[in-house]
């Protein structure tokens, strides 16, 4: 294939990556603000939370076969404009303080940001395998640093008190505008068209994926990273407020500390899996992890919860975007595979986080982000599941 096409390929997946991370976190760095906004204890607005990991969790395992019918670009601007919708209707749902209505458009948000998020991958993938070098860390760098802008525009915001509904509209508006552009910069949807399979034998694959051990255990591996990283997105800003005594403002600021490191170690994260292998930067990623979590919990002043946030940054840097690269080492079966490997994923990430607002509700947000240590601990343990496969070995991971 021409190599500007996939150097444009490149560019727009790399765009929407970063489009997906700024519209997330301008919800997760506000998230103490609409707990207020609303009247909500920590485990009201867990239970809020759900409704987006409901959404995401039907959006997901169907992902995989949207994509088979109706093509990468088309199914990320479907999850786009569903996003939309709901960011539209949690503009409106806020300035009413109505919270039922809000997680309607919690709801939709979640749908849209799981195909969003599988498309993404896919076409991540596709690039990754034209190029010939890891770079899926980078396109998730491109996640992350979306998602330090948009904690910090949040932290603006917030300090100088400009209302959630207006900032959510101000953000609907950029993500149609994006949707309309970007993916028809995205690879050919052709049976020919290098490392992309025919959509039948995509859809094909699609039913058997879920009975794949290595899948599953990359998924497992997906899990801690995810929760790290999901938790933290969530949670980080509240845990300084609530236990540290920081402002809205300074919560959201822990946040983009927390944001800056996962996106500078994504950034320069693919050039350590081409010379140390994905299993070796997955033990040292998910170790940092764990040690900066323990830092955060522990930490008696901001300053050293916020070395705390640098290290816990880092080691989720890497378990997201190799574990999709793994899930996508056959070209035939990479739909099928991101979508289970993305549903497992996002249930943790989505679904993990507002179950820790309830036992924080028992034991102080700060003191439940403790428990992200058991995953972490699992993903060590099945690390190795997502070491490169090899050609001939495609066909022994199904079994």
């Amino acid at each position: 294939m021409n190599q500007q096409t996939v150097r444009r390929a490149a560019i727009a997946t790399f765009s929407v990556f970063a489009i997906n991370g700024f519209i997330f976190a301008s919800w997760a760095a506000r998230i103490p603000a609409v707990t207020r906004i609303l009247d909500l204890t920590s485990g009201e607005m867990g239970l809020l939370l759900l409704t987006i990991a409901a959404g995401s969790v039907i959006a997901l395992p169907l992902a995989g076969s949207v994509v088979a019918r109706i093509g990468t670009a088309n199914t990320l601007r479907v999850g786009g404009f569903t996003a939309a919708l709901g960011g539209l209707v949690i503009s409106i749902a806020l300035a009413q303080h109505a919270v039922p209505l809000t997680a309607m458009g919690l709801f939709f948000f979640g749908v849209g940001i799981g195909l969003w998020d599988v498309s993404q991958n896919i076409e991540g993938a596709d690039v990754e395998r034209h190029l010939g070098r890891t770079v899926m860390p980078q396109f998730h760098a491109g996640f992350s640093g979306g998602a330090l802008v948009g904690a910090l525009i949040g932290a603006g915001l917030s300090a100088i008190d400009v209302s959630m509904s207006l900032h959510l509209a101000a953000i609907v508006v950029a993500v149609c505008a994006a949707m309309v552009l970007v993916p028809r910069f995205f690879l050919p949807e052709t049976p020919t068209s290098g490392s992309r399979a025919p959509r039948e034998a995509r859809a094909a694959t699609g039913r058997s994926a879920w009975t794949e051990s290595r899948t599953l255990l990359v998924g497992l591996v997906v899990l801690g990273a995810a929760l790290t990283e999901g938790a933290a997105n969530d949670w980080i800003a509240k845990a300084s407020v609530d236990g540290l005594g920081a402002t809205e403002s300074g919560g959201a600021i822990m946040f983009a500390v927390f944001v800056a490191s996962m996106t500078l170690f994504r950034f320069f994260g693919g050039s350590f899996v081409d010379n140390f292998g994905r299993v070796p930067v997955l033990y040292g990623s998910l170790a940092s992890a764990l040690v900066g979590l323990v830092v955060f919990v522990l930490a008696p002043t901001m300053l050293l919860a916020g070395v705390g946030a640098v290290f816990w940054g880092a080691g989720a840097a890497m378990g997201f975007p190799m574990g999709m690269s793994a899930a996508a080492d056959d070209p035939v079966r990479a739909a099928a595979r991101v979508s289970v490997v993305s549903t497992i994923g996002y249930v943790a990430f989505l679904a993990g986080p507002p179950l820790l607002g309830f036992l924080g509700d028992h034991v102080t947000i700060r003191w439940a982000l403790l428990a992200i240590g058991v995953a972490i601990v699992a993903s060590i343990l099945t690390a190795p599941a997502a070491r490169p496969l090899p050609a001939a070995e495609f066909e022994q991971a199904a079994s």
